[in-house]
C-alpha cells in the first residue's frame, strides 16, 4: 500500500471542509436566532470558522501546485432535520457530528503530514473545542478514537 503524499492529505481534508461548510450552512438555516440565540450563534460561528479553514486549504493546496477539489454537489444530512422532533436537538446532534468529522480528519492530517503539522493540530483543536459546545464528550485524543476521517 502506497503512502499519501502531503498533497493528497491536504485535498482530502479540504474535502472534508467543503462538506463541513455546506452541512452547517443548512443547519445556520434551521436554527432560529429568536427561539435558540445560543445555537444560532454557535452554529454561525462554527461556519465561519469551517469556511475560514477551508479558504486557507485552497491556498495551500494551491501554493503546492495542486488543483483544489472541488465541493461535492450534496452530501448527507439527518433525515429528520427540520421534520420531526426537536429541531434544535437535531441541529446541535449534526453539528456535534460535524466537528467529530473534522476532528477525525484533522488528526489524521497531524499523522500524515510534516509541513502543516502546526497547523492541523490547531484545527483539530478548534473542531474539538467548537465539538465540546455542542455536547461531545471529551476526549484525551480528540479525533483519534473517532476513526479514519470521513468526507
Amino acid at each position: 500500500m502506497r503512502a499519501t503524499t502531503e498533497l493528497e492529505a491536504l485535498q482530502q481534508t479540504l474535502a472534508a471542509e467543503h462538506a463541513a461548510v455546506h452541512v452547517l450552512g443548512v443547519l445556520g438555516a434551521q436554527t432560529s436566532r429568536s427561539a435558540t440565540p445560543a445555537l444560532a450563534s454557535a452554529v454561525g460561528a462554527a461556519y465561519a470558522a469551517h469556511r475560514g479553514r477551508r479558504d486557507q486549504l485552497v491556498a495551500v493546496v494551491r501554493a503546492a501546485g495542486g488543483t483544489p477539489v472541488g465541493a461535492e454537489p450534496a452530501y448527507r444530512l439527518p433525515e429528520d432535520l427540520g421534520t420531526t422532533g426537536d429541531p434544535a436537538a437535531a441541529v446541535t446532534r449534526e453539528a456535534r457530528r460535524v466537528e467529530a468529522d473534522c476532528a477525525a480528519t484533522y488528526a489524521w492530517l497531524v499523522g500524515t503530514t510534516t509541513e502543516h503539522r502546526a497547523w492541523a493540530v490547531t484545527a483539530l483543536t478548534d473542531a474539538a473545542v467548537r465539538g465540546l459546545g455542542f455536547g461531545a464528550t471529551a476526549e484525551t485524543l480528540p479525533g483519534v478514537t473517532s476513526g479514519s476521517p470521513t468526507t
